[in-house]
């Protein structure tokens, strides 16, 4: 599971490099600015939740270890 919330966040990653270079910063909410605005969104949120994750199952196993 460890390695596959870091792949997931690597992955999200690059997708998120990727569109923000392709985000046209005079007008971004058109045309294909806003594809690439809404994609680097959705990849920043994946990793946001990857990261909970993976904090969610470091918290677990500290409790069962109490």
């Amino acid at each position: 599971m460890k390695i596959a919330t870091y792949i997931v966040s690597v992955i999200a990653l690059i997708i998120c490099v990727i569109n923000i270079t392709k985000i046209n910063l005079e007008s971004p909410l058109e045309g294909d600015s806003f594809t690439a605005t809404v994609c680097a969104l959705t990849a920043g949120c994946a990793i946001l939740i990857v990261n909970i994750l993976r904090l969610s199952k470091i918290i677990d196993k500290k409790t069962k270890n109490l």
